[in-house]
């Protein structure tokens, strides 16, 4: 017989840190070129004129200009680079 009770293990104290996604720069906001102009998971927002898809599906700013959110074919919401004159 054990002279003391076994220590248990617990379940919890596993957690992933949060990834910040979300959109960073909004309708309207201006950008340089290079800026990360949306972070997600899936192309929940598509790139449109100007902006390009990263390997995990971040949308930045290939030029300058306005931020400009729109809808486009099939009802997808899209994220323009409007140059600004």
């Amino acid at each position: 017989m054990a002279t003391s009770k076994s220590g248990g293990s617990t379940s919890n104290g596993r957690d992933s840190h949060s990834k910040r996604l979300g959109v960073k720069l909004f309708d309207g906001n201006e950008v340089t070129g290079g800026e990360i102009i949306v972070r997600q998971r899936g192309t929940r927002i598509h790139p449109g004129v100007c902006v390009r898809r990263g390997g995990d599906d971040t949308l930045f700013a290939v030029g300058a200009g306005v931020v400009k959110f729109h809808y486009g074919p099939h009802g997808r919401r899209y994220v323009s680079v409007v140059q600004s004159e």
